[in-house]
């Protein structure tokens, strides 16, 4: 049997390990603290049979308690989806006006439509419904297709231009300069009728010739005095307020070939409850007509 080595110094057993000179004492581990581990051991083994612990290929085991958060959080949901849902079956039911007339259920629709915003519309229209871009403003009194709650309702339930919705909101502006249907020289001319009557810097003279070109080929849409006509999506053209700017290169660019916004249907989407609660949320954000 071999001698123990003891460290000189402490007085100590050493392990027999020793390195560059330095040996390692074989101090045992106190007590209490063995005691504490041998605890915890104990408690974990408790847990795992009271609690859903051990993974499976599908979950895991239940446990005695057969509790899980999910579960927990699952039942939250159900319980308050049913306080809710008199009010969403209020919505569904309901017209707009007679929502907006309750004050309680105008308020509940209002804070669906916030959370519904902010999922599904600000990556268009940004988080403070501003627009910008192509995207309109929601927050102006300028609406292309109207702006009274009937009117955004529609546009929110088919959409815009699309192909999904057979009822979507459609209007085609001609591409005047790009299918040849006016000469380039009377695109310049309309577009200093549009400066004109936008209140910007023109050529006058451009204008008087450009005046006769609106009349023929943009008055149908845009209306006699450039005001525009929500039942085509047609904007008004005397205001400084334009989707894709009403400078003279933008306003010509958009004439010989214009852009055209699509906004997709949803109504499948977001149920009729959801398009009403958005609906009252954008016409309450202070544009609505």
């Amino acid at each position: 049997m071999s001698e123990k080595d003891i460290d000189a110094v402490s007085g100590v057993e050493t392990t027999g390990h020793s390195w560059d000179g330095i040996k390692e004492l074989n101090n045992p581990l106190p007590r209490w603290w063995l005691w504490t581990f041998y605890a915890t051991v104990i408690w974990s083994i408790g847990y795992m049979i009271y609690y859903p612990s051990i993974p499976l290929i599908e979950g895991s085991t239940m446990g005695i308690s057969g509790q899980t958060n999910r579960a927990a959080l699952k039942e939250e949901i159900a319980f308050a989806n049913q306080a809710r849902a008199e009010r969403f079956a209020r919505i569904e039911s309901e017209d707009l006006e007679t929502i907006k007339a309750d004050d309680n259920l105008y308020r509940f629709a209002i804070a669906g439509g916030n959370s519904l915003f902010k999922v599904y519309c600000t990556q268009c229209h940004g988080s403070g419904a501003a627009g910008g871009g192509g995207y309109p403003n929601l927050n102006d009194d300028a609406w292309l297709w109207g702006g009274d709650l009937e009117n955004i309702y529609l546009t929110i339930n088919h959409g815009v231009r699309n192909d999904e919705d057979d009822d979507a909101r459609f209007s085609d502006m001609p591409a005047f300069g790009a299918d040849e249907i006016l000469e380039r020289d009377e695109i310049g001319q309309v577009t200093e009728y549009v400066l004109k009557i936008s209140g910007q810097d023109h050529d006058a003279e451009l204008a008087v010739a450009g005046e006769t070109v609106y009349a023929d080929n943009c008055s149908a849409c845009h209306a006699e005095d450039g005001t525009g006509d929500i039942e085509f999506g047609a904007p008004n053209l005397t205001d400084a307020i334009s989707m894709y700017g009403n400078d003279r290169e933008t306003i010509l660019a958009q004439i010989h070939k214009p852009q055209l916004g699509v906004m997709p249907p949803w109504g499948e989407r977001l149920g009729e409850a959801g398009v009403k609660q958005l609906t009252l949320y954008v016409h309450g954000l202070g544009g609505g007509q």
